[in-house]
This record gives structure tokens, sequence and C-alpha cells, in this order.
């Protein structure tokens, strides 16, 4: 693990030489955003999204539904454009209500030049919330996508509905990468009484990477989502077995989110406490750099200004859509976060 670690100094060192060095690399950037209801105005009667209607409680119509489209497609364009000078190559979206919506965002004026495809399933959700991948065309290509179900039951056996888990396999450049999204059952009820729910889907988590370790040896994962749990939680430390930097056991992930986390930073706010419940997790075999090969430079929060609130209240929170009822044309209740991976051009 010395050389791991040896490598990974070396990489931060790129960061302190970046305009003399990066022509030498290829920068890709991976992203996710829970994207906080991105709903059309349409009534689905399979799903509980009224509130998310003309005559629902929000008051949700064309106009509210566009300037959100503009809100997530400024931000996705903005994600780590500042080193990579471009948006990123795959991101894992959560919240999303259905493709329709999806299209609508890739084909926004300010995306719709980057050449942004969609994979897609539907999910049983209650709220009809699905999970996305939109990958730029000429970085990334998919070869295979599944959709996998997390089946719950709470103490009445009756079926708890909630978000698939999408794992879509592809080629950046001639390296197999495999990502997983993720949006976890959430905290509705407290922590500790739901947190074994969190606890099963990390299980399907874990089984669906080593499964995929299983058939590629060679193949590069990363997961990623939004967890409703933080790097620290049992969810994460212990049923999906992540690590910091240093690999402890062969089926260890290594969560660079952890790390930041413990500095005090976090992607969402509670009753003035922050969370980091988006996380990118990836294999081992992203930090074992190797000439030539795609490798794990550094994780961050997209946490610009425009996208913190300014006043009030929840004064340094994310801007979201609406706050206690009242829309504000926000963007989400959660900030992006990116990994930049590196591959050093022949």
């Amino acid at each position: 693990m010395k050389k791991a670690t040896l490598i990974l100094i070396l990489l931060l060192k790129i960061n302190s030489t970046y305009s003399q060095e990066t022509s030498s690399y290829s920068i890709y950037t991976v992203a996710f955003y829970n994207v906080e209801n991105l709903f059309d105005t349409i009534d689905d009667p399979r799903s509980q999204d009224d509130q998310m209607t003309p005559t629902g409680t929000y008051h949700w119509n064309s106009k509210k539904y566009n300037q959100k489209i503009e809100n997530i497609a400024r931000v996705i364009s903005r994600i780590g454009n500042d080193i990579a000078q471009k948006p990123p190559d795959i991101i894992g979206l959560c919240e999303v209500e259905n493709y329709s919506v999806l299209s609508d965002l890739v084909n926004h004026p300010e995306l719709n030049l980057y050449g942004y495809e969609i994979v897609h399933e539907d999910s049983p959700d209650d709220r009809g919330i699905d999970v996305a991948l939109l990958y730029r065309r000429n970085s990334f290509n998919p070869t295979s996508f599944k959709s996998h179900r997390l089946l719950l039951f709470d103490e009445f056996n009756q079926r708890n509905f909630t978000r698939d888990q999408l794992i879509v396999g592809g080629f950046i450049e001639n390296e197999e990468l495999f990502v997983i999204i993720n949006h976890w059952p959430s905290r509705r009820g407290g922590q500790s009484s739901s947190k074994l729910y969190r606890k099963a889907a990390a299980r399907l988590n874990r089984r669906l990477i080593d499964s995929v370790s299983k058939i590629n040896p060679s193949g590069k994962i990363l997961s990623m989502g939004d967890l409703n749990d933080n790097p620290i939680d049992v969810s994460i430390k212990h049923n999906l077995t992540s690590t910091t930097n240093r690999i402890q056991g062969e089926r260890d992930l290594i969560n660079p989110m952890e790390e930041l986390f413990a500095k005090g930073k976090g992607s969402l706010a509670y009753r003035d406490e922050w969370h980091l419940f988006d996380q990118i997790l990836c294999s081992e075999n992203l930090i074992n750099f190797e000439l030539g090969t795609l490798s794990l430079w550094k994780a961050q929060i997209y946490k610009e200004p425009y996208l913190i609130t300014r006043k009030g209240v929840y004064k340094g929170y994310p801007k979201r859509t609406y706050v206690g009822g009242k829309y504000t044309g926000g963007y989400s209740d959660h900030f992006p976060v990116y990994l930049l991976l590196l591959k050093k051009k022949e």
C-alpha cells in the first residue's frame, strides 16, 4: 500500500503544477447530483406526484418546470469546468420523474451542444422518482445496463417501494468502467428506525460490485448516489466496506468523500448540521496508478455562490426550489459532488 499512497501524493502534486502539466493528461469528470423533485407537470396516477402538478400543493406549472430545467442544466454545464474545461463526462442523477424530464434536460441550450445521452429505467418508488445516468457520447461508450430492484418490507411485512440501483457498463477510451447509480432509502421516521433499509441497500450494492469484480476483474467501478448516510455510518463503512486511501481488505472500496466529511464539508444541511450523503466510491484499481491508465485525482463538492441561500433562516444552505412551501426558484437541497479522473496521454 506504500506504492498506492505515494502515487496519490504524486497525483496531488499535479494539482500544484496544473497549468504546466495538464496538457499531458486527459481529464474526465464524473459527477452525481440529487436534483430534488425534477417532476413534469402531468399527474401520473401510478405515483404520489399530486403535489407537483398545477392543482397540487406546490402549484407546479410549466413556467416553474422550465425554470427548474434551466437551473439544473446550468449547474451540470459548470461542474468541473474550471479544471477539465468541459462539463461532466458522466453524471448520475436522482429524484427525476421519468425519461421525458431527462430528455428536456439534455436538450436544453445549456447542454445540447455537449452530446449527452440518457440511461434510465423506471423504478417502483411510491413518489415516482428514479435514478438515471447521463453521459457524453464522445467520452463514454456504454455496452450494457441493468436496473436492480431493492426489495424492502416493513415491520408489518408490507412492501416498501423504493428506487432501483442502476448499473451501466462501458468504456472510457480502452478502459472498462462500471457505474452504479444509487438513491438509498431516506431517514424519514428517524435515522435509527430507517437504518435497516439503508443497510439492505448497501448489501445489494456490495453484491453488484462483487459480481462485476468476479466477471470483469480488471474493470474499474464507481458507485455513486445519495446514500442518505454519511461516509462514517455503518451502512457504508461496514456493509459496503469502504475505506479512505488505505486498502485493508481485498473487497474494500475507496471513499474519497470521507476525507471531505472529516473536514466538516457537506452536500446538504439539516438543522444547522452538514451531512455528506452524496458520495462517489471507487474500486482499488482506480488508485493503483499505472502509466496510461485511468486513475483517481481528487474529489470535490460543487458549491458555487449562486447555489447558496444568501439570507434568512437558511442562510448558507443549498438554494432549493421551495422553502416552507414557498417557491424560491432555486436549484436543489443538495450540492453536486464529483471526481476528477486522470489518464496520461500516449
